[in-house]
């Protein structure tokens, strides 16, 4: 989470916050508090900024934890209200960022780890205004066991937000979080959870699993292939797309297990005609556009998973590969099916483009074929 998001926990949040908690305790210094915060705030980056309001609680609060944590609980908004589907909703809620609560996560994640069951009970609430996935963690690390018997009770919550806390706080590779190593290198513990959760009435909650099952992936992907094969048997549609959704990555990487799981193991004889890459020499900023025809020669239908793999040049030589999702096709004999994919080749935080050859491949069922290049070229410069 980086200093841009600042206004996520903006210059008002102190304020805010001391408005709230003088609400649950009047014997809180909501001036005193404020003062402590303000010095030098405005400069700060978002989790500087939840840093400094969690000191701040430390010195204004009660001394003893369990009082503390009683008053932030107390003074904490109504939930976030969700949807038919089980989705969260701004419906019926405040105005305001619900980072206002990242300062309660960092308390608790500080201060809490001798008071395990009074924290899981605060996290409870947390998690159903704000998250309590990054403050989760600690617990996980120190007490492991007792903190995965809370969860394991928490999948049959009536919240979704609880129920996805399971799934979320568990994930080894959570982004912006620091890794769980012991479930890096053994992910065993928390696939009864998972199971319990994978036929979840909310779609939140599912796609929290096949998230976790795919960064499972990422270290194990025996295991997911596994766990994918042992879902599918008599799986309802909402179980298929989470593990289609679950297996997303390793079939980029054309894993023989993954693809033969998804019934995409077979090698198919198909031709690729017309192709096109145009234009062949973009500039950094346009767009360049992939096409090809597959052709069915034979007298039976296939079925085949097309995805587009292309090179993109680095900035010190050699290249790094990308995988665009294209389309999964049952091709009729004899027929024909256009694809077409249209690359933005502008400069953004997540990918920066630099000049050379750009190699682009077709993978059909994990099978990569070449389809051409497309040099890039530098923006030129105005004479």
């Amino acid at each position: 989470m980086a200093g841009s998001l600042q206004y996520l926990l903006d210059t008002d949040a102190p304020a805010q916050l001391a408005g709230m908690l003088q609400g649950a305790w009047t014997g809180f210094n909501r001036r005193a508090f404020v003062a402590s915060v303000t010095p030098g705030y405005a400069a700060l980056g978002l989790m500087a900024r939840g840093q400094r309001i969690a000191e701040a609680l430390r010195q204004h609060l009660p001394p003893t934890y369990p009082d503390a944590v009683a008053i932030l609980v107390a003074s904490m908004g109504p939930p976030v209200a969700v949807d038919a589907a089980g989705e969260p909703t701004r419906e019926g809620q405040p105005s305001g960022s619900a980072f206002l609560y990242l300062p309660y996560s960092m308390y608790i994640a500080a201060h809490g780890l001798d008071h395990l069951a009074l924290s899981l009970q605060a996290q409870h609430a947390l998690t159903q205004r704000f998250t309590a996935e990054f403050c989760l963690r600690p617990f996980l690390e120190q007490h492991r066991e007792a903190t995965l018997a809370q969860l394991m009770a928490w999948t049959r919550d009536p919240s979704p937000h609880v129920r996805r806390l399971v799934s979320e706080g568990t994930r080894s590779r959570l982004p912006w979080a620091p890794r769980l190593r012991a479930f890096v290198d053994d992910p065993r513990p928390v696939l009864p959870l998972l199971d319990r959760l994978k036929d979840d009435a909310s779609s939140y909650v599912r796609r929290s699993v096949a998230n976790h099952l795919g960064d499972i992936g990422k270290d194990h992907p025996d295991l997911l292939v596994d766990t994918a094969r042992r879902w599918l048997v008599d799986a309802p549609a909402d179980r298929q797309r989470l593990v289609r959704h679950a297996l997303r990555f390793v079939v980029k990487r054309g894993d023989a297990g993954a693809l033969d799981v998804l019934g995409m193991g077979h090698a198919v004889t198909l031709d690729v005609r017309d192709v096109s890459i145009t234009p062949a020499r973009p500039v950094i900023g346009g767009t360049v556009e992939i096409a090809c025809t597959l052709h069915n020669p034979g007298r039976q239908p296939q079925q085949v998973l097309a995805d587009l793999r292309v090179h993109y040049a680095k900035a010190r030589g050699g290249s790094g590969a990308k995988v665009f999702k294209l389309k999964t096709l049952d091709i009729p004999p004899r027929g024909d099916v256009r694809l077409v994919k249209r690359l933005s080749l502008a400069q953004m935080t997540t990918r920066v483009h630099y000049p050379g050859a750009h190699p682009v491949e077709l993978v059909l069922n994990g099978r990569a074929q070449a389809l051409g290049q497309f040099t890039l070229r530098a923006v030129p410069t105005p004479s």
